[in-house]
């Protein structure tokens, strides 16, 4: 689990460190100017933090069904090994889907505006900006959503389930509550993580610009930020571990 959470850190620094620098040269400047290199290496280190995530949040989901509903085999089937070997595909099919993109977007002809209404070199508003066809890169958003979101979302959903089913025929009311304890941190991260990337790019928003930067913001700053905060305030050893640290530094 500790191993899972720190590849989630990872993945929220590499988002951070991608989005949060432009953006606060953005406020401080009112404005700024982009090369079309830097958009295209800042939109694609997006899509890697954000599938690996997706990915993660699946791996997990993973990890706890295997962890209730499989509980004495579960140090068999999540080894070290099997653990770090799916982390590396995680990171290896975000990093190789999101090659796509950036490939698709430099044979796009751009002839007009060089104006992005937003904070950062997201997909949508950079090839709404195109003048050239951009039905290929649609349809490539339209169908890479398939793995990168949809199928994930339905793993997570049916472990869940099995979860749910698994946690009711406890008998104790103790033995439910610790169950579902195990879970409610990772729930709480993926019910913010997913309820703000349908909202951005799933659900229809036409002409709400506005709209679609807040949610946006919400996604690229809000979410890494309560995500060590979910998990610290939901584990008893993070919390011991702090409550020991500070302690010793008041005696020294």
């Amino acid at each position: 689990m500790y191993f899972f959470i720190s590849q989630l850190s990872i993945s929220d620094i590499l988002l951070i460190i991608d989005v949060v620098p432009v953006l606060l040269h953005i406020l401080l400047n009112n404005g700024g100017i982009v090369t079309f290199s830097d958009c295209l290496t800042q939109l694609y280190f997006f899509g890697i933090s954000e599938s690996f995530e997706c990915f993660l949040l699946t791996v997990m989901s993973y990890d706890r069904y295997v962890a209730i509903c499989n509980p004495l085999r579960y140090s068999t089937i999540m080894t070290s090994g099997h653990c770090v070997m799916l982390i590396i595909v995680c990171w290896l099919c975000g990093f190789s889907v999101n090659m796509i993109y950036p490939i698709t977007i430099l044979n796009l002809y751009f002839c007009g505006p060089n104006t992005i209404d937003h904070f950062y070199c997201d997909i949508i508003p950079l090839v709404e900006l195109a003048c050239s066809d951009t039905f290929i890169i649609h349809l490539e958003i339209y169908f890479l959503g398939v793995p990168i979101i949809f199928i994930p979302t339905t793993i997570i959903v049916m472990s869940y389930t099995y979860i749910v089913i698994s946690v009711l025929r406890i008998p104790s009311s103790t033995g439910r509550q610790k169950a579902f304890s195990t879970c409610s941190s990772h729930l709480i991260v993926v019910s913010i993580f997913y309820g703000t990337l349908f909202s951005v790019y799933i659900v229809p928003k036409n002409g709400l610009t506005s709209y679609v930067k807040t949610l946006s913001l919400l996604y690229t700053v809000f979410t890494p930020l309560v995500n060590p905060i979910i998990y610290s305030l939901r584990n008893k050893d993070i919390i011991k571990a702090v409550q020991e640290a500070f302690h010793r530094r008041v005696v020294w």
